[in-house]
């Protein structure tokens, strides 16, 4: 690495959590657990057939909960590492699942979102769910019915704590993307921000995107993401 690592920035994508049970995300054939992008996960989808969009996002969570869902030994890693780590330490996921919570991590942004969250589309605000709702489930702050969505970012929306992601990415010694095919604008363009602030970056993933990363590692993030985090951390102390 160019120089001692005390901030480090990782990123997650539906890689990490495949191993957990959970269906990677395809846009190449244009459908997302055999529907169209374009029906479930666009705001023009859910104007055109909301009740289609909330029985879309009510299967996910349900399968989010059920007993062999849980985490793997990456996001277990990246708790540990977390917790152990001596400087700054953000980690932003693209996936809308709990695992990394569930694992035990704390710093945690969900760029694209919770499955696990529903949001009024009058006021913003958002409540923590386990259950199903849909059109005609009232709203918790304004009382109403028709005024929750799912707390997701669709295709067409500004993913959230854009800002807070950048300035990590600015001052950030270390990028680490984990499990992402490095195709979704603007996590795509995340290593390139780091590389321009003199991070050193490294890609752990099932395959090579493509993308210029200092360090390419290639597996299942269940075995190669604990040995590499076990490595950055021994080196860091090391150096303490």
């Amino acid at each position: 690495m160019k120089r001692p690592v005390k901030s480090v920035v990782v990123l997650t994508g539906a890689g990490i959590s495949a191993e957990s049970g959970i269906r990677t995300f395809r846009a190449a054939d244009g459908l997302w657990e055999e529907h169209a992008i374009e029906d479930v996960a666009t705001p023009e989808g859910f104007a055109r057939n909301p009740q289609l969009v909330y029985r879309f996002y009510n299967e996910r969570r349900r399968a989010l909960q059920v007993p062999q869902v849980k985490p793997n030994p990456a996001h277990l890693a990246l708790a540990r590492f977390e917790q152990r780590w001596p400087g700054d330490f953000l980690l932003v996921t693209q996936n809308i699942d709990n695992l990394h919570e569930r694992a035990g991590s704390r710093r945690v942004i969900h760029m694209h979102g919770e499955l696990l969250k529903m949001r009024c589309i009058n006021t913003n605000l958002v409540f923590s769910t386990r259950e199903d709702f849909d059109f005609d489930t009232e709203c918790r702050c304004c009382r109403n019915v028709g005024n929750l969505r799912p707390h997701v970012v669709w295709f067409g929306e500004i993913p959230f704590q854009m800002q807070e992601i950048y300035q990590a990415l600015e001052r950030c010694d270390l990028f680490v993307a984990i499990g992402t095919s490095g195709n979704v604008y603007p996590a795509s363009g995340f290593y390139q921000v780091a590389r321009q602030h003199h991070a050193y970056t490294a890609e752990l993933n099932l395959e090579r995107t493509g993308s210029r990363f200092d360090e390419h590692l290639i597996g299942k993030a269940s075995a190669i993401v604990p040995a590499f985090l076990d490595r950055v951390l021994a080196t860091a102390l090391a150096g303490c």
